[in-house]
């Protein structure tokens, strides 16, 4: 799989699991300044369009919106 498919993978993940909780993208930063993170609504949209982000974003996500499990199907 080239690097472009991994990532729209991992980008469908995370869009995924934010619709699962019907979290917005204004939502996401409020939930992750909660945990600690700052970041702003455009750049978190820049990111996730793009599909390229770190590792430590997704948990970071995944976190921020209670995702204690991740459906990789």
């Amino acid at each position: 799989m080239a690097d472009t498919e991994w990532e729209a993978r991992v980008k469908g993940l995370l869009k995924a699991e934010l619709k699962r909780r019907n979290v917005s993208y204004a939502q996401l930063v409020d939930r992750l300044a909660e945990i600690g993170v700052v970041d702003s609504e455009p750049n978190i949209r820049n990111k996730l369009s793009r599909g390229k982000f770190t590792a430590v974003f997704l948990l970071q996500c995944l976190t921020a919106i209670g995702a204690n499990t991740l459906r990789l199907d």
